[in-house]
């Protein structure tokens, strides 16, 4: 089966990966110093119920630590998920996160999609997805909202999310919010609706959020999500694998937390470098669409790129450089890309090369 995510270095001859969206501050000190002492926990059983991280995620966000499930990345809690709710039919945004679709296959669930348009960059607006539900009469009993969106990178405020949520909630549909990358954001407070399912009144919300890109921990795989809905937890509780959280992990995560500085410099590096590197892409006559996030979605509008297969990307790994083609998304083809945010000397790097292939043509 064809690879179908960013990060693929292991079937990739590389020497940069812009495909993964993972921050290009590494793994933080304070995280690595705890794994260190946590590798002598190796020869007992994980907890399994991960009491000691679970309670330091709700002092975090001031929640209830029983509102708080952990698992073996964001995706394994997607899975968990879907397989305890069962729905029949569910919807997805497109394009968004292919694991989605996977999952939802994986539970024999009839899926609808709702197409964003690149004339309105790719962004959801929550009216016009209201009022295309109302219009078409649509039964599903499950959404799954991205926000922000991957691949595209923008993201809609809370006040808009609380419109969607409103009235999936009152239409008995169920909302699976990934925030997986809501950390990246400049005032991700903005854009999450943490505080509205915390508050109560949401039992309908699973919202998803993850380690792996904030903090480098991709190889860890720790996600967890936060719910309101005592019997969806329980349900989730029933059919996941008792360790499927290592203690590596669980140390790993409680570690993370107190990175604040970290996670400060990280905001302050990537938005400085993905302005520069969308006001490269442009310059270079690329069309880039408004990421908010740590990766820039963009579209190649060379001449030549329609009628050959995924050229850019051919032609950057041919360099030894992977990028992350968006041709396997709903609604995209061969010309859309997308690339991660990393540092200046990185970017300067990659550009250069991005630069030599443009002229090259010319």
């Amino acid at each position: 089966m064809e690879y179908q995510h960013g990060g693929d270095i292991y079937t990739n001859n590389v020497t940069m990966d812009y495909s993964a969206n993972i921050n290009p501050l590494g793994l933080p000190l304070g995280v690595k110093e705890a794994l260190y002492k946590a590798a002598d926990s190796c020869s007992f059983y994980p907890d399994s119920q991960s009491i000691r991280l679970r309670k330091e995620l709700a002092r975090f966000h001031g929640v209830p630590a029983e509102n708080i499930i952990c698992g073996n990345g964001a995706a394994d809690l997607i899975f968990q998920v879907v397989q305890a709710l069962k729905p029949k039919n569910a919807l997805l945004i497109a394009p968004s996160f292919l694991e989605y679709e996977q999952a939802l296959k994986a539970s024999s669930c009839s899926i609808g999609h709702y197409c964003l348009k690149e004339e309105s960059g790719f962004r959801l607006s929550e009216k016009e997805l209201i009022d295309w539900l109302e219009k078409n009469g649509i039964d599903i009993q499950m959404l799954f909202l991205c926000n922000p969106n991957n691949p595209t990178g923008f993201a809609i405020e809370k006040e808009a999310m609380e419109g969607i949520l409103e009235y999936s909630r009152d239409h008995g549909i169920f909302c699976v919010v990934d925030e997986c990358f809501n950390e990246f954001l400049q005032e991700p407070e903005r854009y999450s609706v943490l505080d509205l399912i915390g508050n109560g009144g949401y039992e309908n919300v699973f919202l998803l959020k993850a380690f792996t890109k904030l903090y480098a921990m991709a190889g860890l795989r720790l996600g967890y999500g936060i719910c309101t809905g005592r019997e969806v937890l329980d349900q989730m509780n029933l059919i996941r694998q008792p360790w499927s959280v290592s203690s590596l992990a669980q140390a790993a995560g409680e570690a993370a937390l107190l990175e604040t500085e970290y996670v400060k410099r990280t905001r302050q590096e990537i938005t400085c470098e993905r302005e520069y590197l969308k006001s490269v892409l442009s310059s270079l006559g690329f069309l880039v669409f408004d990421s908010m996030a740590n990766y820039i979605f963009f579209r190649d509008l060379r001449p030549e790129a329609p009628g050959k297969e995924k050229l850019l990307y051919k032609q950057l790994l041919d360099r030894k450089v992977l990028i992350r083609s968006c041709s396997n998304y709903r609604g995209l083809d061969d010309t859309y890309y997308r690339i991660c945010v990393k540092l200046r000397k990185e970017n300067e790097e990659f550009l250069s090369i991005l630069k030599s292939i443009v002229t090259e043509g010319k």
